[in-house]
């Protein structure tokens, strides 16, 4: 049977342990010993997008003034099937982090607060642990790197973080629900 791009796109967004793996790595990058790592789950969101398509970040990076050699997307990342952008019901921010955080607290992972409406986020000691050993592993330490670098240049408010990608990537609010682009 042949797969059509469709296919892999879909199977690939079912791939939970992916999407866990890499919201443990920007916790990680977040952490901080006297707050949680990250304030609202919109704030994740945005984060996460960036984290998620190599190529945005790397705009968003270049936007932020780091210069593109800098920036810590190889190549072959820029082509590969994860990173195309889908565009969700608002935006392309994925509708299942409440799913995703509930199932990292759930595994004693991560510990969730909430300060009024603002969920905040950060890692357990045992979410700590397998964090950094994520960070470590060779298949995530691309991301880890990107995480660290959104930590030291995007470590903004939500709303601020909303501004800045609207502004930086205008066409994203252009995109048909559930439409793929390419950067």
């Amino acid at each position: 049977m042949r797969l059509t791009l469709a296919d892999i796109v879909t199977s690939l967004d079912r791939d939970e342990p992916v999407h866990l793996a890499r919201m443990l790595v920007l916790l990680l990058a977040f952490s901080r010993p006297d707050d949680a790592a990250i304030h609202g789950i919109t704030k994740l969101a945005k984060l996460d997008f960036l984290l998620r398509y190599p190529s945005y970040f790397e705009r968003a990076m270049v936007a932020r003034g780091v210069t593109p050699e800098r920036v810590p997307v190889e190549a072959y990342e820029r082509r590969t099937v994860e990173a195309t952008m889908v565009r969700y019901r608002f935006g392309p921010w994925d509708h299942r982090y409440r799913r995703f955080i509930n199932i990292l607290s759930a595994k004693g992972l991560a510990r969730v607060d909430t300060d009024g409406r603002t969920v905040r986020l950060s890692l357990t000691a045992r979410g700590m642990e397998v964090a950094a050993a994520l960070a470590e592993e060779d298949a995530t330490k691309p991301l880890a790197a990107r995480a660290r670098m959104l930590r030291q240049r995007i470590d903004i408010g939500a709303t601020d973080i909303m501004k800045f990608i609207y502004a930086t990537f205008p066409e994203i609010a252009t995109l048909a629900y559930e439409e793929a682009i390419t950067p």
